[in-house]
């Protein structure tokens, strides 16, 4: 079973969210500058709210943390940076 729990909540560094894939509960980070980069794929130059950059494009955050939480990518919390987002795939 693969879903995301808990609200995700704003920091200094970006904001952070839980997934659990196959009964591994796991804390993500997504920084600020690769959800101003998921932003950018959108079209919007204006400043917008980062939590609501965030939930824009939550479906897709959190199917990336997933992906490499199941690919057992190591960090607590598993940082998301502007790099994470490169691929096509998840634009």
């Amino acid at each position: 079973m693969i879903h995301a729990i808990n609200q995700p909540s704003l920091s200094e560094e970006g904001i952070t969210f839980t997934v659990v894939v196959d009964s591994v509960k796991r804390e993500c980070l997504i920084t600020s500058q690769a959800l101003h980069k998921l932003s950018s794929f959108k079209g919007d130059d204006e400043d917008v709210d980062m939590m609501e950059i965030f939930h824009s494009f939550e479906s897709n955050i959190s199917g990336v943390a997933r992906r490499l939480v199941a690919a057992g990518v190591e960090g607590t919390p598993l940082v998301m940076r502007p790099e994470t987002f490169n691929s096509p795939r998840t634009r």
